[in-house]
């Protein structure tokens, strides 16, 4: 990334952080981060290409901290646990321009637009635990992550603790639920590939 795209990326934020996110326009930014609109435009033409950017920016450094080797004696929702803690600390500081980002995230059209990125950031997460994300079962995990994700976003908007035990309760609890149906249903629904269950598939934590 140049030194332009972080400057535009970081006045980005910090404007979204300040105002509603639907009240900053290209222009507000291109000014804030001392560049001409042509130059903005050719780096970010919208404004959910520097939200796409900003979860690159957040996967990047989850995934600099991702062991280079897989220890034996971890379970994949240990892993997908540990990974995610490092995304919710690494969001940390960016609290304000996500509630922003969430706030605008209500409007249908923008969450269609802003879904690949998101996609792409889950499989990311689930890459980095060890747990494939491509293909069926991989989308179907990225689908579960995701739902996850929402629900455990909510008690970290919140979270005032130093070391986020709340967040870390809630992943915990929905990471574990989400094994525990990966599991009932495996009892019953057999894998064509007979080396497991596909009901697995479903679970983000499988």
């Amino acid at each position: 990334m140049t030194s332009a795209n972080v400057t535009a990326l970081d006045a980005f934020l910090g404007l979204i952080a300040e105002r509603d996110f639907a009240a900053v326009t290209l222009r507000d930014v291109a000014q804030a981060a001392n560049l001409g609109l042509a130059n903005l435009y050719r780096l970010y033409p919208d404004k959910v290409a520097l939200v796409a950017a900003f979860l690159a920016r957040i996967d990047s450094e989850v995934l600099a901290g991702t062991p280079r080797q897989t220890d034996p004696e971890e379970t994949p929702r240990d892993r997908l646990f540990d990974t995610m803690m490092r995304r919710y600390d690494a969001l940390r500081p960016h609290r304000a321009a996500l509630r922003s980002i969430g706030g605008a995230s209500r409007d249908p059209l923008l969450l269609l637009a802003l879904a690949p990125a998101l996609r792409r950031s889950m499989a990311a997460m689930l890459e980095a635990a060890g747990v494939p994300s491509d293909g069926l079962p991989g989308a179907l995990r990225q689908n579960g992550l995701l739902a996850i994700d929402y629900a455990v976003s909510r008690v970290f908007d919140r979270d005032e603790t130093g070391d986020l035990s709340k967040t870390m309760a809630a992943l915990d609890s929905r990471l574990k639920t989400a094994e525990k149906w990966a599991q009932l249903i495996g009892k019953y629904v057999k894998r064509p590939d007979s080396k497991g269950l596909a009901a697995e598939a479903e679970s983000p934590a499988a």
